[in-house]
């Protein structure tokens, strides 16, 4: 079991608390975070990129000139893509690009990075956060008292 200190909302300390070995104390997995980071910053993607094909761009309904007679290459739309103005062959097109790992990998990298957190010492838990009224500028407070203003570590 793995114990931490528990701080007060103005950042005295308050004891100790003992954590959970089933959550706080595995062994980290850090294929398993890389996982599923990737898989959160995958679904973030917007996906919404997108070209006309000849088939969406404007015009090019009429054959430019007949099929036979005139000694040029035959021509069958102006909007073709060899043509200037014409469709993208092979562009992009709007998708999806969220994906999903199981849920065990899930639960597996969050406790691997609670863990981590741990072995770290960086994991910091508060007794009772209790504001008389809700400003950012108490909670920024609070936070600068338990020197933990920094997101990542």
């Amino acid at each position: 079991m793995a114990n931490v200190s528990l701080f007060k909302q103005d950042g005295t300390k308050n004891g100790d608390v003992e954590l959970n070995a089933d959550i706080f104390g595995i062994e980290p997995n850090n294929d398993v975070v890389f996982e599923a980071v990737v898989m959160q910053r995958a679904s973030m993607r917007q996906g919404t990129h997108a070209v006309k094909n000849r088939s969406a761009v404007r015009g090019g309904g009429r054959k430019p000139w007949r099929q036979k007679g005139t000694g040029r290459a035959r021509q069958g739309s102006i909007r073709s893509p060899q043509w200037r103005g014409g469709g993208i062959v092979f562009g992009p097109t709007p998708r999806s690009y969220a994906y999903s790992i199981p849920k065990k990998m899930r639960r597996l990298a969050l406790k691997s990075v609670l863990s981590q957190k741990v072995l770290d010492e960086s994991l910091v838990v508060v007794d009772e956060f209790k504001f008389e009224t809700p400003k950012t500028k108490d909670f920024a407070q609070s936070l600068g008292n338990l020197n933990v203003d920094k997101k990542l570590y």
